[in-house]
């Protein structure tokens, strides 16, 4: 049975240490690393399943670290903040973190959320056929986006994200079933990671097209808006 592959980069030894204990009898493979320049050469190997990287790093900070292996890599990163660091872990996810959590965190916690990161992985390969509603345009088998005849950049996460709004277009999206269904956990109190995921989404979209595509439904959630009734 194939491992998957951890690489956790975290400056902090007996963290390191305690949950490479805790993870390898969970069936994963786990490299340690301290530092971000060694860390970013590692996690840019593509050698990797999943990256679990703390921001606060010596050298090179963890924003960097992520900023410079989304240029080269789509391997889905779990970062680890300080509890109470809302602006950096906001920004984390703006630059292409798939999910955090913030320190302490149970280690049962932990393991749960890169189940889930890795379920969702694997999902994304499994079904193949385009989807075009209006002018937007997936491809599964890529992880391609068009609107109109211009590619959208998207990471890996936004792409399951468009895909499911673009499969249930029209109909409203709550926050929880987006979390459920695309991060693969239940949402708890005060989060807002799925909700930076529909912005930077939004965002993306908005450059290339005045159209709006994903419209907020206040006190709902989300819909994909639906007007020439294409499918």
């Amino acid at each position: 049975m194939k491992q998957d592959r951890v690489l956790i980069i975290d400056d902090d030894v007996e963290l390191c240490r305690l949950l490479n204990e805790r993870l390898q009898p969970e069936g994963f493979a786990i490299e340690t690393l301290q530092d971000g320049q060694t860390g970013l050469k590692r996690a840019a190997a593509g050698q990797h399943d999943l990256v679990i990287l703390d921001l606060m790093l010596p050298g090179m900070s963890g924003l960097d670290v992520l900023r410079n292996l989304r240029s080269r890599s789509s391997v889905p990163v779990l970062i680890l903040t300080a509890r109470g660091d809302d602006v950096d872990r906001i920004l984390g996810l703006e630059i292409g973190a798939d999910d955090y959590l913030p320190k302490p965190f149970n280690p049962r916690e932990l393991v749960a959320r890169i189940r889930a990161i890795l379920r969702r992985v694997s999902r994304d390969a499994g079904n193949s056929s385009i989807v075009t509603v209006d002018n937007v345009r997936l491809e599964p088998s890529s992880l391609k986006v068009w609107v109109d005849e211009t590619e959208v950049s998207v990471t890996s996460l936004e792409f399951i994200l468009l895909e499911f709004f673009m499969r249930n277009a029209g109909q409203v999206m709550t926050r929880e079933d987006l979390t459920e269904r695309v991060l693969g956990r239940k949402a708890g109190p005060f989060d807002r990671v799925i909700d930076v995921h529909v912005s930077n989404l939004r965002k993306k979209l908005g450059r290339v097209s005045s159209e709006e595509h994903i419209k907020a439904v206040r006190g709902m959630g989300y819909l994909f808006v639906v007007r020439s009734g294409s499918k």
